[in-house]
């Protein structure tokens, strides 16, 4: 099945218009996305955000670095014992710097590879970049994408022009 993307932009000169337009938008129902130049302060609850996938990916690549670590510390020193100064094979405190950068390394690229996995990334285009005014999103303007995922576009134009934006624009081409 092919990917509907076809999305409706509509352009606001005040977050305060985008932050309301996207609640509204969100609770009927809609797939929308905020673009804004600057952090605004209610996007996440704006956008119904809860997402918890990057936290418990670090959590987990941690224990597994951790524990890949001190274990492979453990298996090389009980494989080739070598008696050093009469210290214990499986000196814990000596294993504790390798255990520690394991942790670091398995966290951060757990991080990485989930953050990189939930944006659907690399995406080298999307169709809200054949905008001729997208740009501005960095600039001074906040748009709310709305993806319309087989959804009727009259329907989606009249449910974001109740929101009185500058501009709505169609993007994605033809279904």
């Amino acid at each position: 099945m092919a990917e509907d993307r076809r999305f409706l932009l509509a352009e606001f000169a005040d977050p305060d218009a985008m932050l309301r337009a996207a609640k509204e938008l969100r609770q009927a129902g809609w797939s929308i996305e905020i673009h804004s130049p600057f952090p605004v302060k209610g996007m996440a609850e704006a956008l119904g955000f809860a997402e918890r996938r990057v936290p418990r990916a670090v959590l987990i690549g941690g224990l597994l670095g951790a524990v890949t670590g001190f274990a492979m510390q453990v298996y090389t020193n009980l494989a080739y014992p070598l008696d050093v100064g009469g210290r214990p094979l499986v000196a814990v405190p000596a294993f504790m710097l390798i255990t520690f950068e394991l942790t670091v390394l398995f966290a951060v690229i757990a991080g990485i590879g989930t953050m990189f996995a939930s944006n659907h990334l690399p995406r080298l285009h999307h169709p809200l970049f054949d905008s001729q005014r997208f740009h501005l999103a960095s600039d001074d303007r906040f748009f709310v994408s709305l993806a319309l995922e087989g959804r009727d576009r009259d329907e989606a134009g009249k449910a974001l022009a109740a929101f009185d934006p500058e501009r709505i624009e169609d993007l994605g081409g033809e279904p």
